[in-house]
């Protein structure tokens, strides 16, 4: 059936009106939510550590050797290497657990006469590995070994653990006791209610070794390089509540 002209005159004029009712609603809702007050909120911080004997050390060695030509320092730095690697693998340290890290070759300059510009007097290559030693009473002969066997450069010692994961846990599990005890400490000061737990970031974790007073990292002989270290394995974390 036709739409009579009043009814039709009804809707032409209807039209504007809804769609400028439309148009406001959205500013109408917006300026609701602008008027509710913003939640207030408690952050903190908190660290869970668990320590524990380590079961590994990682060490970074190598050999740098120099000669009169690339081929001739190349040479002497591979027959250097060969006999610290191989007697790695003799000291019972798996193959896979000897990775080379570095490897370089270099020329070295002498510096002529001031306004002469520098010329090359040889070469130098290094090489450097990284070894992870599973046993660590061995640590103080697998370090004899390598200065023995030729190794010229003796980096970093680093204590660890070869599966953290259940540790990591249990360190999450104490820096969330200790954010809860933490913040309703600060709310019952501040005289209000602690409300649920709205975020939850873990901010960094990992392992720290810390070694005892009385001998380095250095130490070498009969297991000595070992005794009294700890290693920590630690996580952070970052929690927000609500507050009533």
């Amino acid at each position: 059936m036709p739409l009579t002209s009043s009814l039709a005159s009804s809707l032409k004029f209807a039209a504007p009106m809804l769609a400028l009712l439309a148009a406001t609603l959205p500013f109408a809702a917006a300026d609701a939510r602008a008027d509710e007050p913003d939640k207030r909120t408690i952050s903190l911080s908190a660290t869970g550590a668990v320590k524990t004997t380590p079961d590994k050390v990682d060490i970074t060695t190598g050999v740098t050797s120099e000669g009169q030509t690339a081929r001739a320092a190349l040479d002497k730095n591979t027959e250097a290497m060969s006999k610290v690697v191989d007697g790695l693998k003799a000291a019972g340290i798996d193959p896979k657990d000897i990775q080379t890290t570095n490897f370089s070759v270099s020329p070295i300059y002498e510096q002529r006469k001031q306004g002469e510009p520098a010329f090359i007097t040889g070469y130098r290559v290094t090489n450097s590995v990284h070894i992870t030693v599973r046993d660590t009473a061995k640590l103080g002969d697998i370090l004899d070994k390598v200065v023995t066997l030729g190794a010229n450069q003796i980096g970093s010692i680093s204590f660890g653990v070869s599966e953290p994961e259940a540790l990591k846990d249990e360190a999450r599990k104490q820096a969330m006791r200790e954010a809860i005890a933490n913040a309703k400490l600060y709310a019952e000061a501040a005289g209000v209610e602690l409300g649920p737990c709205s975020t939850i970031a873990e901010e960094d974790d990992g392992y720290t070794p810390r070694y005892a007073a009385g001998g380095g990292p250095h130490g070498h002989g009969q297991g000595r390089a070992h005794r009294g270290r700890t290693a920590t394995v630690q996580t952070r974390i970052r929690v927000t509540w609500e507050l009533r």
